[in-house]
C-alpha cells in the first residue's frame, strides 16, 4: 500500500502581509515548503510526493525540489478557488496514478515542523480505521461568545481537540467524499476533516504536537525560527 504526501500550497497568505506566499519565504536559507517536503521525503513510509501550488510557482517549486533534492516530488497540481477547492484538485489528480486503497496524507505546506513521529502515527491510524486527523488536546479554557466581545458561556475543554495536519485518507474515500459533497452544495468546507463531519462521517484522531505549528502570521515565523534554533531532529539535518 502507497501513502503519497499531498502538500497543500494554493494559497497566497494575505494574513502574513508579505509580497510572495507564505510558503515560499525564507527562513535560514531554505523556503518553507522545502522544509515540510523534506519531512516526507526523509520518511521512510512515504512513497511518492504531491503539491498543490498556487499560479505561477509551479516551476520555482521544480527548481527547489532539484535544488534540495526532494525526489520524491512526482506531481504539481493547480490550486482552486479555495481550500476545498484545492484539495479536491490535488485527490483527483492522485486518483489517476494510485489505486482507490492507498493513502493520501494531506499536510499545510506551511506546517514545515510536522515530525517523523506524526506522520508514521497518521499513517498508522489512517491504515487502522480508514482515516486519520492528526490532533492535540485542548489546554486553554474555551470561552462562548456571540459578538466576539463578550461571554457568558464556557465549553468543557476535555471534549475538544485541536486540528492539525496531516489527515489522512485512502485515496478512493477522500474522492468518493468530495463528489458527494459537491452534489450536497457543500463548497468551502475549511478543512477535510470538517468536510467529513458535514457529510455525516465521523473521523478518528492521531497524536499531533504544539509544535506542527502553522505559519499563518509573522510572529508564528519568529516561533518557527525559535524552534529550529532549540532542537533539530535527526531527520530534519542537512
Amino acid at each position: 500500500m502507497a501513502n503519497i504526501a499531498l502538500i497543500i500550497a494554493g494559497g497566497s497568505g494575505n494574513r502574513m502581509h508579505q509580497d510572495i506566499p507564505k510558503q515560499f519565504i525564507t527562513v535560514n536559507e531554505r523556503p518553507v515548503i522545502v522544509y515540510t517536503l523534506e519531512a516526507f521525503e526523509k520518511h521512510p513510509e512515504i512513497t511518492a510526493i504531491a503539491v498543490v501550488c498556487i499560479e505561477g510557482w509551479e516551476q520555482v517549486l521544480w527548481a527547489y525540489a532539484k535544488q534540495f533534492n526532494i525526489t520524491k516530488l512526482q506531481y504539481i497540481v493547480p490550486g482552486g478557488r479555495n481550500g476545498q477547492d484545492s484539495i479536491r484538485n490535488g485527490v483527483y489528480e492522485l486518483e489517476k496514478h494510485f489505486d482507490k486503497d492507498d493513502i493520501v496524507l494531506i499536510h499545510d505546506a506551511i506546517r514545515p515542523m510536522v515530525s517523523a513521529e506524526i506522520i508514521s502515527d497518521n499513517i498508522r491510524v489512517a491504515r487502522e480505521n480508514g482515516n486519520a486527523i492528526t490532533v492535540i488536546p485542548c489546554a486553554e479554557a474555551m470561552m462562548q461568545t456571540e459578538d466576539g466581545i463578550v461571554s457568558v458561556g464556557s465549553y468543557p475543554r476535555d471534549r475538544l481537540k485541536r486540528t492539525q495536519t496531516p489527515q489522512a485518507f485512502h485515496i478512493g474515500d477522500i474522492c468518493d467524499l468530495h463528489r458527494r459533497a459537491l452534489e450536497a452544495g457543500i463548497t468551502n468546507s475549511v478543512a477535510s476533516c470538517t468536510l467529513k463531519i458535514e457529510m455525516g462521517e465521523q473521523v478518528y484522531f492521531s497524536a499531533g504536537s504544539e509544535k506542527n505549528i502553522k505559519l499563518t502570521t509573522v510572529e508564528d515565523i519568529d516561533i518557527f525560527k525559535a524552534l529550529l534554533v532549540a532542537k533539530r531532529s535527526d531527520w530534519l539535518k542537512d
